[in-house]
């Protein structure tokens, strides 16, 4: 049963005794097996291409950049249909049965030999390569993964929120506090299982088991979700954002030629069925869209009062406002991307270490990303416990460090990162040439894999800072009616860090390997020179450092006042976020 998301109407008040925490295990679980299948899929995939389909490693890494970039495109057209058109319960299950298909079709590409081309040893002279129908299938499976993606990663945070959220309730906003809490906590550990249990299937038991245990954990994951439906409060999408952004633009363009009113002035803007009665000052030449330009129509305010095309009310230009603000701030977070997305080549490189932690067990390659996922949760634990406790005490400030500033130092720290990985891979280089392994780059070099463990865990720290920051800095800024749009923007930047990512790989690979040379990323890593292309990912990360500085002061103070009615009665000041429930996420 859908309802409306307006709280005046009895359907809603009805569709209450639905929702709570006994919906929770379904919602959580579906995104938590989500997350186990997708991510163990990841960590290895780099491998599965160049041992299945007989690529180099830059053509491997490209291909999963691009996957990874459409991947984190779509949670914005899953967040738009979902706000405008479908509501979220469908997006999620819609999404849910895509990456179902998705990871099956890429299940039967190990299955099948003909899915792939000839297995080739790597002391061949040539190999091979996949047929252009090989290479559908292979694509066909990850379109339907990213699809998947779009419909579950930007609508089951706020879902579940949906099943809690109710303002009555003087426990709300701890109730909400809670969920955040748990559904992370949730995500966190399902993460660290995906790209260590996974991954060490798929290294002992091959591929057709390790690709078909994913596809296990998809099906539980759609199959709890669906058995939880009648359970669910089921909101009604009722407005497109993207519509009335266009509206607010095509209209402000429409009246450029009207004078502002004087400050103060709340009755010549429309504000009908908004709490917003006068626009900020920011940006204002997008004031005019809220203009009532007729003295004669005053009355648009009134509650009879006909809705009209040819005005917009303040809230649909704050709306427009606060995404438009924010797209600097944002557009830092596109280097630190390329960052943490570098899955692919760590792997390469652990594959050639002594990943032995005792005689009998090694840690596969692909599973050394856990340690950055478990310094992030372990941080994330500290700040919020010891840290934030310490920093009230220290600057006054309820949540310790502001958000702009945990976003700068995950962007330093990032930098601090790529350094060390550079410096790790010119001795793991260095090594291998003293022991005669120049022309095998698959060759075991006699040096430790947990030499990597350094970088994963201040990748891990950044993105603790960095990325949590953006997310809430996102959320904070943005009203209620945005928060799909919030949380899907930060995933936006790690699309747009993907190309990039892939755009430098293939920059560096043509540019390095002219007249004859052995390129950067060259399959063997021995003679290509891997610790020069993270010292460029360094410089790049320190360049958009100082871009963050300036960003930063441009922006101004985070959550500005705006003047609110106060229940129809009265006007009172206000901050256009500060109304709605923030909790701060993690």
């Amino acid at each position: 049963m859908e309802v409306s998301s307006d709280p005046k109407k009895p359907s809603q008040q009805v569709s209450r005794q639905k929702g709570g925490f006994r919906t929770m295990p379904f919602i959580i679980a579906n995104e938590s097996f989500e997350k186990v299948a997708s991510y163990g899929l990841l960590a290895n995939m780099i491998l599965y291409l160049i041992r299945g389909y007989n690529l180099d490693s830059a053509t491997g890494a490209s291909m999963l950049f691009l996957w990874s970039a459409v991947s984190n495109f779509m949670p914005i057209l899953g967040a738009f249909l979902s706000d405008s058109y479908l509501g979220r319960f469908r997006v999620i299950a819609l999404g849910s049965i895509a990456s179902l298909l998705g990871m099956i079709l890429l299940w039967l590409t190990a299955m099948f030999p003909h899915a792939k081309p000839p297995h080739c040893d790597s002391s061949s002279e040539r190999c091979e390569p996949p047929t252009s129908a090989q290479l559908a299938l292979l694509f066909f499976s990850f379109a339907l993964m990213s699809i998947g993606a779009g419909g579950i990663r930007p609508c089951s945070l706020a879902f579940g929120a949906d099943q809690l959220d109710k303002p009555d309730n003087p426990n709300n906003e701890r109730l909400l506090q809670s969920f955040f809490n748990w559904y992370y906590a949730t995500v966190g550990v399902s993460i660290m299982v995906s790209v260590t249990v996974i991954v060490y299937i798929q290294e002992i038991w091959g591929w057709k088991v390790g690709l078909g245990v994913p596809a296990i954990f998809m099906f539980l994951s759609a199959i709890l979700f669906l058995l939880g439906s009648s359970f669910y409060v089921k909101m009604k999408a009722n407005k497109s954002l993207f519509t009335g952004f266009a509206q607010v633009l095509a209209v402000a363009l429409k009246n450029k030629h009207l004078a502002l009113p004087a400050k103060n002035s709340d009755e010549w803007y429309h504000h009908k069925d908004s709490k917003l009665v006068a626009p900020t000052d920011k940006l204002r030449f997008l004031n005019k869209a809220c203009i009532i330009r007729n003295p004669d129509n005053k009355d648009l305010n009134s509650k009879s009062a006909t809705v009209t095309c040819n005005v917009c009310t303040v809230e649909q230009v704050e709306e427009l406002k606060s995404l438009i603000k924010v797209m600097p701030i944002w557009s830092t977070g596109i280097i630190i991307a390329v960052t943490i997305s570098q899955h692919a080549f760590p792997v390469l490189q652990a594959n050639t270490m002594d990943r032995h932690i005792t005689s009998n067990f090694k840690i596969p390659p692909g599973s050394f990303s856990v340690f950055g996922i478990l310094t992030l949760t372990i941080w994330v634990a500290i700040y919020d416990r010891l840290v934030v406790p310490l920093m009230a005490k220290i600057t006054g400030r309820t949540n310790g460090l502001s958000l702009k500033q945990r976003m700068g130092i995950g962007l330093l720290l990032s930098c601090c990162a790529t350094g060390v990985s550079a410096i790790v891979e010119g001795v793991r280089r260095r090594t291998a040439i003293d022991q005669g392994l120049l022309e095998n780059g698959y060759a075991m070099v006699n040096m430790s894999a947990m030499w990597l463990v350094p970088q994963h865990c201040l990748m891990g720290l950044a993105e603790a800072f960095n990325a949590i920051g953006q997310i809430n800095f996102y959320y904070s800024e943005f009203p209620k009616s945005m928060s799909s749009i919030g949380v899907a923007l930060f995933t936006l930047g790690m699309a747009v860090g993907n190309l990039v990512a892939s755009l430098i790989v293939g920059i560096v690979d043509d540019a390095t390997k002219r007249g004859g040379k052995e390129s950067w990323v060259s399959s063997n890593l021995n003679k290509g020179h891997y610790d020069y292309y993270y010292w460029l990912l360094t410089m790049l990360g320190l360049v958009n450092f100082l871009y963050f500085l300036v960003c930063s002061w441009a922006y101004g103070s985070e959550g500005e006042e705006t003047r609110v009615l106060d229940d129809g009665e009265g006007k009172k000041e206000g901050g256009f976020n500060q109304s709605r429930d923030s909790p701060m996420i993690f």
